[in-house]
């Protein structure tokens, strides 16, 4: 059967809305642990000490620093900037500084509170708009992840052929997004017999956690094994290479299986979400609307450490025109790192920042032109034979066909 424009039933719809579907919360292997997270509260800092409380009762539980990491100390993306475990400074609220492991979760949580680290403050950096070139420095010499820019080839305009133009200028502003997945992050660690180590867990990359375990644990006899996952729309593309590579930590340092769940409210403040992003956009039309120069600069905050930004960055700025077609275009964007908890993964890669923009200046023109807003829109969509700001010559364009839909829906 031709699948083409058919409804294909998902391979694991019924086993999940049958509720036979297997978690990793649902795996209890013989002889299980429990981890738990120790996180900064700082958003810079020393770690002046870490001590534990001597009136909590410490019986059975084993406590995981970045000492105890058997090779490097690093979280490899693309990048290698971002620690597994802060090893003597923290550079966000919410970092890891060390893991617990206990036979309960709830004892395992109770230790991580009890677990008291002491700081020297040191200055933040938390205004994306403030981070470049200043101090103190994040990363690299500029706190800068990546720039992208991207000019249109001019030679096929002539602006004797254009009439008086109209200048709109706009500053767009986006904040966090959370991807709020159903399942929360959680791993499964089980050390084997040959000295290898088995990872299951909630994920969509298994092979950026072989590649990242490889690295911490100094050894390839790693398996990674994806259970059912239950949502993840790029939050669970790379910052589960964080919460595997604790949970191997721990079954190393135990010689027992260990499980890291993440409570809701935990999984909400530490992990990645989307990038908040500003954004400045100018244009010049004509009366009728056409688009005649378009100008923009985009700012996103990648947080403390760089993660997937520079390919957020990049797709975002391919995507800040949207669908219209303009002679000069020339666009600009930068990602900083900031002293807040790094950003990453989510469904558009930077795409949803740049068209909330790109269609709230739409809006912006209509309303100064008084013309109206979706008069405008089919007025400058893309056609065939147009040329993109990168260049590309468009066929087949289905711009005309998807507006017109979406108005009949």
């Amino acid at each position: 059967m031709d699948p083409v424009g058919q409804n294909m039933p998902r391979t694991d719809g019924h086993a999940k809305v049958t509720g036979r579907a297997i978690y990793v919360d649902d795996l209890r292997p013989e002889g299980c642990l429990h981890g738990a997270t120790v996180r900064s509260t700082r958003a810079h800092a020393r770690i002046t000490g870490l001590r534990r409380d001597p009136d909590f009762d410490w019986g059975g539980i084993e406590v995981v620093t970045a000492a105890d990491i058997p090779s490097e100390n690093i979280v490899h993306l693309m990048t290698d900037d971002q620690p597994v475990l802060a090893d003597g400074l923290v550079r966000h609220v919410t970092e890891p500084i060390a893991l617990v492991v206990a036979e309960t979760r709830d004892r395992a949580l109770a230790a991580a509170k009890h677990i008291e680290v002491s700081y020297e403050d040191l200055p933040a950096v938390i205004d994306p708009l403030q981070s470049e070139g200043s101090e103190p420095t994040i990363y690299g010499e500029d706190n800068v992840f990546a720039r992208v820019s991207i000019d249109k080839p001019s030679g096929h305009v002539d602006p004797r052929d254009w009439g008086e133009l109209h200048v709109h200028e706009g500053t767009y502003t986006v904040g966090l997004q959370e991807q709020l997945y159903i399942e929360p992050q959680g791993m499964l660690a089980v050390p084997r017999a040959d000295g290898g180590m088995t990872i299951i867990g909630s994920m969509q990359c298994p092979f950026y956690i072989h590649k990242a375990l490889k690295r911490v644990l100094g050894h390839e006899k790693i398996n990674v094994v994806q259970a059912a996952t239950g949502g993840g729309f790029g939050g669970k593309e790379e910052f589960p290479s964080l919460v595997a590579s604790h949970a191997a930590l721990l079954a190393r340092k135990t010689g027992r299986p260990v499980k890291l769940i993440y409570r809701r409210d935990e999984d909400l403040r530490c992990s990645t979400k989307r990038h908040p992003a500003t954004m400045r956009i100018r244009t010049e039309t004509e009366a009728d609307g056409t688009l005649r120069r378009w100008d923009a600069h985009m700012v996103i905050d990648g947080g403390a450490y760089n993660t997937l930004t520079p390919v957020v960055l990049s797709r975002a700025i391919l995507h800040l025109t949207g669908p219209y077609r303009c002679d000069l275009v020339s666009l600009a964007g930068v990602a900083v790192a900031t002293h807040t908890p790094p950003n990453g993964a989510f469904r558009g890669f930077g795409a949803p920042q740049a068209m909330f923009a790109v269609e709230r200046h739409m809006d912006r023109i209509a309303r100064e032109l008084g013309i109206d807003t979706l008069a405008i829109r089919r007025h400058n969509l893309y056609r065939d034979g147009d040329m993109t700001a990168t260049g590309q010559i468009l066929e087949d364009v289905g711009a005309f066909a998807v507006l017109d839909d979406a108005l009949a829906a």
